[in-house]
């Protein structure tokens, strides 16, 4: 009799609990009866006056809960004794007695959002470091501006590195692009060196490939999204090439302009320099450019070596009021002009400075710039129309 009255008390509460799972479990119908079959309610009956849970049949051990991840004691609290016990007592009294609250399943962390888009100060300057995503914000945070910082490869004395001039240029154009957001073209050694292929290591292109390669790049640095090239030249032989390319560009119409970097000189650095200098004479690898090197490169300057050749003018061609190519070759052989013996350090610091702030301006100054596009694009039109 005492079995029958506790399997009326537990057969509602198990429907409950039974509803409450299946919105998880779904139980099949044979399951179903199986759980609802007289030999299993007395089981479920005798393992309660044994303070025993009693597993459902057809589900494994523990049973499920109504959460996407089991926790077994939340089941064990359903069906332990004294809360069967509590929930037949509230029956009894026609209360329904609360089922325990399933633990909170922990929410996702939410996905770290995409980081910002970098700002100049987060790009690099050097055109063969930036990747390809950050390619095209550069070329907007430059405002079209690039520059190509040009040499030579060529003996400087015996003391210093062959590239000494594409450094140099590299370096002012680097630092001035950190300042002022611009990209720089990668390392550019082709340029008119003639006069030195008599020395050991010189690259001498044809005339008709330097002209063509420059060419090429700035139609290439244009294509990839720049209307403004600059040239920042660090070799002296490059000069009359780089005035004749800047004319050549109105030959036929193109869709970007060039300007060739001419720093002037600055007075009171020339006057500071002036006080530091040992020598009075120079042009090639001499006091300035040695101290120049010794900033940005030191770990290439072999100051030991500076006396080993001449770098006096032998003045082997007197003709004056003539020009002719052999002039260099005339007059320092030793691809050497002037005495770096007392070449300081804080000469080549000046001397950076100067050209750096004159170049930054530079930079400002052509991105604002729309003028030279306007006339060259008139100049084009009327030059189609004459």
């Amino acid at each position: 009799m005492k079995n029958q009255i506790l399997t009326s008390l537990l057969l509602p509460l198990l429907l409950i609990s039974l509803s409450n799972m299946q919105a998880q479990v779904h139980p099949k119908p044979q399951a179903l009866n199986q759980l609802l079959s007289a030999p299993n309610m007395q089981a479920q009956a005798q393992d309660l006056k044994a303070g025993q849970p009693h597993p459902l049949p057809g589900q494994p051990h523990p049973l499920p809960q109504a959460q996407p991840h089991p926790k077994p004691q939340a089941l064990n609290q359903l069906l332990s004794a004294p809360n069967m016990q509590a929930q037949a007592q509230d029956f009894k009294a026609g209360q329904p007695h609360p089922l325990p609250q399933a633990q909170p399943h922990p929410q996702a962390q939410p996905h770290p959002q995409a980081q910002a888009q970098p700002q100049a100060r987060d790009l690099a300057v050097a055109w063969e470091e930036l990747t390809s995503a950050d390619f095209k914000k550069a070329t907007e945070l430059a405002k079209g501006v690039c520059i190509i910082p040009m040499g030579v490869i060529e003996k400087h004395a015996q003391h210093l590195p062959m590239g000494t001039d594409v450094y140099t240029a590299r370096h002012i154009a680097l630092t001035a692009a950190s300042s002022e957001y611009t990209v720089v073209f990668p390392f550019y050694f082709a340029g008119q060196i003639f006069e030195a292929r008599h020395q050991p290591g010189t690259i001498s292109y044809s005339s008709r490939m330097l002209y063509d390669l420059l060419d090429e790049t700035c139609r290439e640095i244009a294509r990839n999204g720049f209307d403004k090239i600059i040239l920042v030249n660090g070799h002296g032989g490059n000069t009359s090439f780089l005035e004749y390319f800047c004319q050549t560009q109105l030959e036929g119409e193109r869709d970007y302009a060039v300007y060739l970097f001419t720093p002037a000189g600055d007075r009171e650095t020339e006057r500071k320099i002036a006080g530091l200098r040992k020598s009075t004479t120079g042009g090639h690898a001499d006091e300035v450019e040695t101290a120049v090197m010794r900033i940005v490169r030191p770990d290439l300057v072999h100051m030991d070596r500076v006396a080993l050749e001449s770098g006096r003018d032998q003045a082997r061609l007197p003709l004056p009021g003539a020009y002719t190519g052999i002039w260099w070759y005339a007059r320092y052989p030793n691809h050497y002009a002037g005495d770096a013996t007392g070449s300081d350090p804080e000469i080549g610091r000046l001397s950076l400075d100067s050209s750096v702030a004159q170049l930054q301006q530079v930079i400002a100054m052509i991105k604002a710039d729309t003028t030279t596009r306007e006339l060259q694009n008139r100049f084009f039109q009327e030059a189609r129309e004459h």
